[in-house]
């Protein structure tokens, strides 16, 4: 008798996927930059706030697992699951979790956040202000800081919950749902 393959569903379509992994790039490459002024640290900042933008503009237009009314849920929810990943026992869902939904809200704003400010820095009327200078680099130390909770919490659910994430968010797919899961 021979096992069949598990039924897989798409769940990250490609624009997700794309910027994704092209705002990770982007964001590497500003980071390790930072220490430059001029193009060589502007030009990846500034692609990834296009592509920033792009997502949040995907976030409410774009395949029903991209849109932020299907993951974004309320605080007192967010704060349920927490308790349960917390207990290893929270529910598996197809697309973001609770958590990971507030995650890319955060990474977006951050982000907006770092964009605004670098810009800022450059037009005449603040260039050289030390106070937005510390500013822009205080929130480029809190997007590491979130983006190294959301590869911690990637790495979390794919061991709770007995999946791999990082291949769901490069293929698409994730193993169809089960009776328990949330959609």
């Amino acid at each position: 008798m021979s096992k069949s393959k598990p039924q897989r569903l798409r769940v990250w379509d490609r624009p997700v996927r794309l910027l994704h992994w092209s705002l990770a790039a982007s964001v590497v490459v500003a980071w390790l930059t930072r220490s430059q002024l001029g193009p060589v640290h502007e030009v990846p900042g500034y692609i990834a706030c296009a592509l920033g933008g792009a997502r949040i503009a995907w976030g409410f237009w774009g395949s029903r697992y991209a849109r932020f009314a299907q993951f974004v849920r309320a605080p007192a929810h967010t704060l349920h699951y927490l308790r349960g990943v917390l207990a290893a026992r929270a529910p598996r869902y197809l697309g973001h979790n609770p958590l990971g939904g507030w995650m890319v809200l955060a990474l977006l704003a951050d982000l907006a956040a770092l964009g605004g400010t670098g810009w800022l820095y450059n037009t005449d009327l603040f260039w050289g202000y030390g106070w937005l200078a510390h500013l822009h680099a205080g929130l480029g130390w809190m997007l590491l800081a979130l983006v190294t909770l959301h590869v911690g919490g990637v790495l979390l659910t794919s061991w709770q919950h007995r999946e791999n994430l990082v291949r769901a968010m490069l293929t698409g797919d994730k193993p169809a749902a089960k009776d328990d899961d949330v959609a």
